[in-house]
């Protein structure tokens, strides 16, 4: 169930760091920053950053149970 409960933070952060890296013309480096377009929405990206916000998340939600 934590890794479940991990992918809402591992999302947000992944949003929010990818969304204000991105907007200033950056890749990020290791993060692999990528302008997305899905149904006519344009944002930012990162599968490395989305896995390890998920699996740090992931470690906190297990700690806490």
């Amino acid at each position: 169930m934590s890794a479940i409960k991990a992918l809402i933070p591992g999302f947000l952060l992944t949003w929010i760091v990818s969304g204000l890296i991105g907007s200033q013309g950056s890749r990020g480096g290791l993060l692999a920053i990528t302008h997305t377009y899905y149904q006519g929405h344009m944002f930012y990206w990162s599968w490395p950053l989305f896995c390890g916000a998920t699996a740090l998340a992931w470690l906190i939600f297990s700690l806490l149970d």
